[in-house]
């Protein structure tokens, strides 16, 4: 089960940490995808981060969000700085599960588990 949280409502140029919680499965591997959803919009990635911590992020979000995790990696952040209204989507979390992955993956169909969501608006 994935939970996702910290989402709300945030002015341009602010700053959201998202939260996702991975709990209740046998998780072998700790690559996390972090994906978002506008209203009429296909579910893109934002970025992603791998087994041995390397990330990645879609150059729209780059130096500006970072994905980080906890050190029982069951926890991953996506810290959002200097958010713009085209950030304004759902969010949503992704696990693999088992496996390893050593580079970070932003393809949607690699990943077998989602959270709900948590919205993002900006304003």
């Amino acid at each position: 089960q994935l939970v996702e949280s910290g989402g709300g409502s945030v002015q341009a140029g602010g700053s959201l940490r998202l939260s996702c919680v991975v709990s209740g499965h046998a998780y072998t591997s700790h690559c996390i995808g972090w994906f978002r959803q506008a209203p009429g919009k296909e579910r893109e990635a934002v970025g992603g981060i791998d087994d041995e911590g390397g990330t990645r992020y879609i150059e729209s979000v780059q130096g500006r969000f970072t994905i980080s995790q906890d050190n029982s990696k069951m926890t991953t952040y996506l810290q959002m700085n200097t958010v713009k209204p085209e950030d304004t989507a759902m969010y949503y979390c992704a696990a693999v599960g088992t496996g390893y992955c050593n580079s970070p993956v932003l393809r949607r169909s690699f990943y077998n588990y989602w959270g709900q969501g948590t919205q993002v608006t900006v304003s």
